[in-house]
């Protein structure tokens, strides 16, 4: 990782360089990537009520990210500086990907944990219903008490990415590269993922991530094809076409930060910290919360969590110990190749 934070800003020094910006050139990109960035004000509790009931912060016991991507059908972006109007609107739309990314406290491991969108959990002043309703209902600051509720990991930060923005971060690294383990036809949109290695450009990623139908697995199987390109999406910073470019470091950093919106914590510095300390993720390291099983409530079909393993899994990231967790328990999802 040292090596990775070097060469990168190396490649950056020799962008500004280049740019003629000289030695203070450094300090005003880093305000440029400041200024397009998009927060939400509101998106983590804020109120001392609010707080008093939160977990507590609890040094040296890494930091948790809660990370959404929304389901919102929409023509122009929806998140980031291009947004046209609020990404959350009462009752508009619900979260499409809900992912815990817990970074250990010496930013060496990092655990992934997708929860599934149609889990069936206690939304507080709401009652039990799925987990996305949380956020249709009340917005970024719902889901993130309604996940504190359900496994008592405080959520330290939150980002947000819609389709488009997706699409412009994979399209900023050239594309990425999974391997489909069997022929499969998406009946939803005609797509037919042959097997072996495909280099997806952001439409394409996009298609992939998408896909439930004719699955095997259902959303399970969709949770790790998003894992797969996301573990791709690293792998791909990390590569040496990548890290030796500093147009295509510019140009990612630029791409992440124009098309997510995260809390009023996150600064252009502590983004591309934490980007950085994401990239080369270990593919063991990610999971889906511990399920039980499917069913029905009403006409809604939902997921069941299993508390028992929930609570252990939750555990072990609020003590920092996701690694131990991982190896314990085996549980870690297969996303080098996926269906």
């Amino acid at each position: 990782m040292r090596r990775f934070r070097r060469v990168l800003w190396i490649s950056l020094a020799s962008l500004l360089l280049l740019s003629g910006f000289g030695a203070g050139g450094l300090y005003f990109y880093q305000v440029s990537l400041d200024n397009e960035i998009v927060r939400a004000p509101a998106a983590l509790p804020t109120s001392a009520e609010e707080e008093r009931t939160r977990p507590k912060p609890k040094p040296g016991t890494g930091e948790t990210w809660l990370l959404v991507g929304t389901d919102r059908r929409a023509g122009a972006a929806t998140t980031g500086k291009g947004a046209k109007e609020e990404l959350w609107q009462p009752g508009s739309q619900r979260t499409d990907t809900i992912m815990l990314a817990h970074l250990s406290d010496d930013r060496q491991h990092a655990a992934v944990v997708s929860i599934p969108r149609d889990s069936w959990v206690n939304i507080p002043g709401r009652g039990r219903a799925k987990i996305n309703a949380a956020f249709s209902w009340g917005g970024p600051a719902l889901l993130i008490k309604t996940i504190e509720s359900l496994t008592g990991i405080r959520v330290d930060h939150y980002a947000a990415i819609d389709f488009k923005g997706f699409a412009t971060a994979v399209d900023a690294v050239d594309g990425v590269d999974v391997d489909v383990a069997e022929t499969v036809r998406d009946t939803n949109s005609g797509v037919t993922w042959t097997a072996g290695r495909h280099h997806l450009n952001g439409e394409q990623a996009l298609r992939f991530v998408r896909q439930r139908y004719n699955l095997s697995g259902g959303d399970f199987g969709r949770i790790k094809r998003q894992q797969a390109v996301l573990k791709a999406l690293s792998d791909r910073v990390l590569s040496a076409g990548t890290l030796t470019n500093p147009v295509k470091v510019d140009g990612l950093l630029r791409a992440i930060t124009k098309s997510i919106t995260v809390d009023d914590g996150v600064t252009s510095d502590l983004l591309r910290s934490r980007l950085l300390d994401m990239a080369g993720l270990d593919s063991s390291g990610f999971l889906t919360m511990p399920t039980r099983g499917t069913g029905m409530e009403g006409k809604q079909s939902v997921v069941y969590l299993d508390d028992r393993k929930t609570r252990a899994l939750s555990e072990a990231i609020r003590a920092d110990k996701a690694r131990e967790y991982i190896d314990k328990t085996n549980t870690a999802n297969s996303v080098d190749k996926v269906s």
